[in-house]
This record gives structure tokens, C-alpha cells and sequence, in this order.
């Protein structure tokens, strides 16, 4: 087959059919050279590799965002020894942060705590496999290990990297200044290494050999040299590419360290579309500090934006298009219709969006976001009124183009709309719609409920994990929301899993073997709640959480001794609440009844027998008529 490099583009002084054969790949437009990477070159062409880097417009739209919050930023003269920036990374707080975002890459920095460019460089060189080898050596030696060069003539070259050859430029000035290479018959030196021709090397030796014997260098201490070089060569890194990816590297971290509201919007305005990266970055947010404000039809733009909040900091508005299957040109219309000016009312969004831009499926996703509760706080009525909204719509849109005024108020009071009249969804199926619309829970996590009974079940919160594994614990109870399972088969034959969990503080990652895998894999559904009895197991900086076992979280809460005190303000909320409790029959927790509409009351009334009290129940018997109130304790 013909196979195209991805960002390869090859450059000629006369037209390029003069030069090689080319090819039109059918898949696309684009013309393509029958001569590989290497035949171009002796062909007389140069070849040049255009990288796309979206980091490169998340530090554009980073700077927009500042230039919003009234301040003013030239990435090009940011001074290149911020010492925030250089702590940022010692910690290994790189989440977002180009090249370094990888664990691997976060224990290299919290070995090396950099501090200064050149340390970046190396660790873009070094972490690949073959010099990562040199990495323990390179920062032992950097914290204040001796070091000695190969030979002393050679120092001034290995000094910034410790006496380690790290770059293929370090190769080539050694080849200079050891053996008097010229510059050009150093890189050919260079290539001769890396492609490891043997005949060519062994050639290569003998000019090296006799080039330093003629500066007066041992015979025996040049092959040494020489072989060294030859070792290196093999893995060497070109230090011109490290210190640009460096430098980008350190220009994200700087503006992280800095600017970091900036810096995360325009991370999550880059990763609009993966549900996955803005749950990630909205945790990051919320770990530094960070608002990210749920959408909202008044406030949201189609993209993220960065507003202030009350207390006068900055946080990050969630994007409007972010919402799924509601289309970015969509929200744009949606934006443009508003115009500057919030939308009072239901009525006011239906008479003024363009119904040819918003269907039914965006008004019901947009509802479930809960994006319109600054106009309707009952998601559930927005949601069921779809279609009602959109019938106006269409109405009002006619209505203008026909030139007629009047049939819905005209330039009076607007005709109101029949919404829907359905009670707002209890709290577990409210967040369990916003995280349907918006691929995570936004303003509420559904563990929140369980506050009591994970204190109860001692619980152990995801963000305090590894510090509970490096405090030498081993076994801990977890709970959380399935977010994504992902399984593969054991050399057995059988099958083993990824379960992502996440709680209110934050998320893991739980290994299952398929002997746990195979009594649970039912419960182990997106959105599900879980209680994980798991075992921990540091390996490095890494840790390591596999499950011994897993139960439904409502379960596991339906077996705790606990107490649900229900108020109640009229008689007729009794027979509703008896259908509600009949099926709770058989837990361990109790039911007791305090008719009137006061906490004074002193009449408690203690149904008999043991039922299954969770914070799920309590929430349905919340929506009951003449229920005032409902308590778990």
C-alpha cells in the first residue's frame, strides 16, 4: 500500500515532477512522493516535518482569556527562572501541561525538581526508552553528586548535563574538539552512529582515533572515548528539538503557575468534545481552587469563557456547546439570539431563538444540563415542555415573516406557555440527567446523599488514596460512581477489568481479576454507585488499587443500623408513605413518623420491625405530598 508520513512536506527549487515521481492518494488531494523519506533527500529535495500542536492554541486562547481579565501577556518575554513555575513542577503538578502530563514524566521532575530551562531539555531528552537509563544518574549528579567527563578536554561540553551524553550535538562537538572533525563530517559521524553501519564506523574510528592521537590524546583513552560516543549516539536525542518542546513545555507551566484560571479554560476549550478531559480538568480546577460555574443559557457562551464571580476572582463557565448533541453552531445562534440580553422567562427564550438552529433534543439536553434554571429552577417542566417551547417558536418565526403583529402579544404583554406541570426530578435522577448531558455530575455528585453512611461504612475518599497507601495501609473501603469499565482477556482465557470510579473529591482507577470480575460485572454500569473493599499496593510513586470485592453502595447502606425521621404536615401523606415503605421491608434500620409541622413537636411515632433506610429512599419520600421533611441519622 502507499503510505503517507502525516506531517512530511518536501521542498524542491524547480517544479517537483522534475525531480521524483509523484502519486495522487485517492483518499485525499494531496500529492505525494512514489520515493521514501530517504530517496527524497538524494533526489535533491529537503524534507520538513510540520507538527500541529494543539498546545500551541490552548497558550493562544490562554492569552485571550488573560487579555479579558485585564491584563496583558508575551509568552516570548516571560522571564525563564520563575521560580513558581520551577516549584509547579518539582511537585510533579503537571496535569495539562505539555510533555509532562504522563506519571512517568511527573516522578522524573520530583526526582530532578528542575531549576532551569536546561533541565526541561534534558528531561524531554532523557525520558524515552534507552536514556531514561541515565536519569537517576543525571539528577544524583545535578542535587551534588561528583561527577567526573570522560576525559578533560571534553568537560565544557558534558557540563550541563553532568557528565552524561544526552544530546547527538554533544556527539558531534566532542568528535570537533577531541579529534578536529569539521562540522559537516561530525554529523555524517552522527549518522554513521545512529544507523550503525559497521563498516563505516569501523572507518570512522580510525579517523577519530588518529585525529585525537594528533592533539596528543592517548590511543587507548580515544577508543574509549570513542565507544562511549558510539553508545550514546544510538539513543542520543537532537537537543534543537528537546529545547523547543521544552520550551513550550515551560510556556504552559509558566501560564498554569500564573494565570492558571486562563490556562485551564483554554484546556478545557481545546477539549470541548472529550467528556473525558474536562471531567479530569474540571477536577484539577476544583483541587486549585478554581470555580467551574455550571451552563447557563444567560451566562454561557458557546465556548468556555472565564467570568468573575462574587468574591472578585475568576472562575471558568462552563461552555454551552460542551453539553452533548447540542452542536456549536447551534449555541452560537442561541448566544447571538440573546444578544447581550439575558432571557427573562420561557416565554421570552421561545420568542426569541431562530427554531430553524434549536431542535427538541437540544432544548431537552440543555434542560437536563440545567442550563435554563436561571429562568426555570424545575428542570423536569423544561424538559417535558420541549416541544411547547419549540411550537412557539416556529409561531413567532412565522409570525415575523408573515409581518403580522399580535397573535401572541405582539408588542404587549406576551400569551404565556402551557409548561408542562410535572414535579422537578428527585435529586439521584436530577444528577443522573446532568451527567447524561453533560458526561459527569456538575453541581452535585450523587455520594453527597450518602455523607452519613459513608462515615458509618469508614470510607476512604479517592484524593486521600495514596497518602493512606504511603501511611502504610493496605486495606480500605471505596465508593464511588462507575464512570467507565474497560475489559481484556487474561493469558487464562478469562477476563480482567478497569473499573474508573469517581467521588466528590476526586477519582481512581480499581483493578478487577475475573474471580472478583465475574460475581459483579452486572453492577458495574456507568453511573452506578459501588462500595469497593480494595487493597492497595504502592509500585514506585504509582499506586496500585486492586478490588476484593464490590456491592451496590444502596446495599451495602440498606444493612447499616440507621434512622429515617420523617416529618409530616397532613394525615392524607400516610397512605402514599405506607405504598412508599412497603417494599423496604427487612433491613436493619428504623422508621419513625413526627406528625406536625415543628421541630418542637414531641410526639415520635416508631414503625415497628427493621426496613432498608438509604439516602435514596429518603429522597423519594422527600417528593411526597404532605411530607415536610425527611432525615437520616
Amino acid at each position: 500500500h502507499a503510505s503517507t508520513h502525516a506531517a512530511g512536506v518536501v521542498i524542491g527549487d524547480r517544479p517537483l515532477v522534475d525531480l521524483v515521481p509523484l502519486y495522487r492518494d485517492p483518499k485525499s488531494d494531496t500529492l505525494v512522493t512514489q520515493y521514501n523519506m530517504k530517496f527524497v533527500e538524494q533526489a535533491g529535495l529537503v524534507k520538513f516535518d510540520f507538527l500541529g500542536l494543539t498546545t500551541l492554541t490552548i497558550l493562544r486562547r490562554g492569552v485571550d482569556f488573560i487579555s479579558r481579565m485585564g491584563q496583558s501577556v508575551d509568552l516570548s518575554s516571560i522571564p525563564l527562572d520563575d521560580p513558581a513555575t520551577y516549584d509547579m513542577l518539582s511537585r510533579g503538578d503537571t496535569a495539562g501541561v505539555f510533555q509532562f502530563e504522563g506519571a512517568g514524566m511527573r516522578d522524573v521532575l520530583k526526582q530532578m525538581r528542575p531549576t532551569r530551562l536546561e533541565d526541561l531539555i534534558a528531561a524531554v531528552a532523557l525520558y524515552r526508552p534507552g536514556p531514561m537509563a541515565n536519569i537517576p544518574d543525571y539528577c544524583r549528579r545535578k542535587h551534588g553528586e561528583a561527577w567526573e567527563p570522560p576525559h578533560e578536554e571534553i568537560r565544557d561540553i558534558l557540563e550541563e548535563t553532568y557528565g552524561i551524553m544526552v544530546y547527538q550535538e554533544q556527539v558531534m562537538q566532542i568528535a570537533q574538539k577531541m579529534a578536529g572533525y569539521s562540522l559537516g563530517a561530525a554529523d555524517l559521524l552522527r549518522r554513521a552512529m545512529g544507523k550503525k553501519i559497521r563498516a563505516e564506523m569501523d572507518h570512522q574510528r580510525a579517523i577519530f582515533t588518529d585525529g585525537a592521537m594528533g592533539r596528543g590524546i592517548a590511543k587507548d583513552k580515544a577508543v574509549e572515548v570513542f565507544d562511549l560516543m558510539a553508545k550514546f549516539a544510538d539513543y542520543g536525542f537532537n537537543k534543537s528539538h528537546a529545547a523547543a518542546y521544552a520550551l513550550v513545555s515551560y510556556q504552559t507551566a509558566w501560564m498554569k503557575a500564573n494565570h492558571p484560571v486562563a490556562f485551564l479554560a483554554a484546556c478545557m476549550s481545546l477539549a470541548r468534545e472529550k467528556t473525558e478531559k474536562l471531567a479530569a480538568l474540571r477536577q484539577e480546577a476544583e483541587r486549585m481552587g478554581i470555580a467551574v460555574l455550571p451552563p447557563d443559557i444567560n451566562r454561557s457562551e458557546a465556548d468556555f469563557s472565564v467570568e468573575q464571580v462574587e468574591d472578585g476572582k475568576y472562575g471558568i463557565r462552563y461552555a454551552l456547546a460542551a453539553i452533548k448533541k447540542v452542536g456549536f453552531s447551534a449555541m452560537e445562534a442561541l448566544v447571538a439570539a440573546r444578544n447581550g440580553k439575558p432571557f427573562t422567562d420561557p416565554v421570552d427564550f421561545a420568542t426569541r431563538i431562530d427554531p430553524r438552529q434549536i431542535n427538541r433534543m437540544q432544548v431537552e439536553n440543555l434542560a437536563k444540563a440545567g442550563a435554563f434554571e436561571c429562568i426555570e429552577p424545575n428542570r423536569a417542566r423544561l424538559f417535558h415542555s420541549a416541544d411547547v417551547i419549540l411550537r412557539r417558536a416556529h409561531a413567532q418565526a412565522q409570525e415575523a415573516a408573515s409581518g403580522q403583529i399580535g397573535l401572541f402579544g405582539g408588542g404587549g404583554e406576551k400569551e404565556p406557555l402551557r409548561l408542562d406541570t410535572s414535579p422537578d426530578w428527585p435529586e439521584f435522577e436530577r444528577l443522573a440527567m446532568e451527567a447524561e448531558a453533560v458526561g459527569f455530575h456538575m453541581t452535585a455528585h450523587p455520594l453527597d446523599s450518602y455523607g452519613l453512611v459513608l462515615r458509618k461504612l469508614g470510607v476512604t475518599r479517592a484524593s486521600q488514596l495514596l497518602a493512606v497507601a504511603e501511611a502504610g495501609v493496605s486495606r480500605v473501603k471505596i465508593a464511588g460512581c462507575v464512570v467507565d469499565r474497560k475489559e481484556r482477556p487474561t493469558r487464562t482465557g478469562n477476563k480482567m477489568a478497569w473499573v474508573r470510579l469517581s467521588d466528590a473529591s476526586g477519582g481512581c482507577e480499581v483493578t478487577v481479576f475475573s474471580e472478583v470480575l465475574g460475581r459483579v460485572r452486572e453492577i458495574l454500569v456507568a453511573g452506578a454507585a459501588v462500595l469497593v473493599s480494595a487493597e492497595l499496593k504502592l509500585e514506585g510513586e504509582a499506586l496500585r488499587i486492586t478490588a476484593t470485592d464490590i456491592v451496590e453502595l444502596e446495599q451495602a447502606a440498606a444493612q447499616r443500623q440507621s434512622e429515617l425521621r420523617i416529618w409530616l404536615e397532613r394525615e392524607d401523606a400516610l397512605p402514599q408513605l405506607q405504598t412508599a415503605l412497603q417494599d423496604q421491608k427487612g433491613g436493619a434500620g428504623r422508621i419513625v413518623l413526627l406528625p406536625g409541622v415543628t421541630d418542637s413537636c414531641d410526639v415520635e411515632i416508631r414503625l415497628r420491625g427493621g426496613y432498608r433506610v438509604t439516602p435514596l429512599l429518603g429522597q423519594k419520600l422527600r417528593t411526597l405530598p404532605g411530607i415536610s421533611r425527611v432525615e437520616q441519622v
